[in-house]
């Protein structure tokens, strides 16, 4: 650890997101140690130099003191289908396990907090581009279980001192380095695609084709999952001791479905079919953030808003991935 470097727990920090501001932090000098169950992480995705605890966030209790800086917070359940199916299974986790964190951080004096949120806070938005003081009014179980932390940790902060930050983003994509993204089932549309480059899976469903968009289909604000890993170490320097900020992360670009399947098609050189496929519920036309926040309190800007280069470092990943690829 270099003289500057402090100490940090991540939890979660075996997943797609943790795993690459884990790789972050150790990059900046600073001490890792991750907390991961590993139920829907992956141990290879815990980069080199970090010390893993296979563990849950409901006994952090049991490795959390003094000697850590700050913790960044990144486990969670986060399939939106199965929140539905399955609520309580959210609650417990998402919530309960979070209370369990924040009882543990305050037992340690540890008074620094990353939370990862989401923009499924939002649901359907009101304006756009979504800006922090929209309404917030989720559609699914997962999106309220977590706006129901950020009110939590709104509490801790002006209860006991916290410093915190909550970050929401939207939709994350890329690699970096080794990490990338491993999701099962995967629900997202860009490794979606690329597993039909990959010969992994026959073709992409379009969900509508009738939205109020240019082509329509819909609009998502893509964010390169680097570019979200520096916004957490900025908001590590910059949390405010009785404060909980809340910061949007996006682009501020959305690219349509059909915007997205086509990119690949360009990256990979491959085929990509399609599939018309009716509306799904609650899908909005148009998911775009507002970044001004996060620029003016965190002085974060994205630097990998192409989305050709977003994709591209997918598709290496994916490729490392499978071992048939050419």
């Amino acid at each position: 650890m270099s003289s500057t470097g402090k100490k940090y727990l991540v939890t979660g920090g075996a997943g797609y997101v943790g795993s690459v501001v884990a790789a972050h932090l150790l990059e900046a000098g600073h001490t890792v140690t991750v907390l991961d169950d590993l139920s829907t992480g992956f141990r290879e995705g815990v980069p080199e130099g970090a010390e893993f605890i296979e563990g849950r966030i409901q006994d952090a209790a049991e490795w959390l003191d003094a000697s850590y800086d700050g913790v960044l917070h990144f486990a969670a359940y986060s399939q939106v289908g199965e929140s539905v199916v399955d609520p309580e299974k959210y609650w417990v986790n998402n919530v309960g396990g979070t209370t369990a964190l924040l009882a543990a951080m305050r037992d340690a004096g540890v008074r620094t907090l990353v939370f990862s949120s989401t923009a499924a806070t939002y649901g359907e938005p009101v304006s756009s581009p979504i800006t922090e003081t929209d309404p917030t009014a989720p559609t699914s179980p997962y999106g309220a279980s977590k706006l129901a932390v950020d009110h939590m940790i709104t509490g801790e902060a002006t209860a006991h001192g916290l410093a915190a930050v909550s970050l929401r983003y939207f939709n994350v994509a890329g690699a970096y380095g080794s990490c990338g993204e491993r999701h099962s089932p995967e629900s997202h549309l860009i490794p979606l695609v690329l597993q039909v480059a990959l010969g992994q899976r026959e073709s992409i469903s379009v969900y509508g084709d009738d939205y109020p968009t240019p082509d329509g289909t819909c609009v998502r604000d893509y964010i390169h999952v680097a570019d979200l890993a520096e916004a957490h170490l900025l908001a590590l320097e910059n949390a405010t001791a009785g404060e909980h900020l809340i910061c949007n992360l996006g682009n501020g670009n959305g690219f349509s479905v059909r915007e997205v399947i086509e990119t690949v098609r360009q990256v990979t050189g491959h085929p990509v079919p399609e599939t018309a496929a009716p509306r799904r519920g609650g899908d909005p036309a148009v998911l775009v953030a507002s970044a001004a926040t996060a620029r003016e309190r965190l002085g974060w800007k994205p630097s990998r808003a192409d989305l050709a280069a977003i994709v591209a470092d997918a598709w290496t990943f994916a490729r490392r991935e499978e071992p048939t690829a050419p």
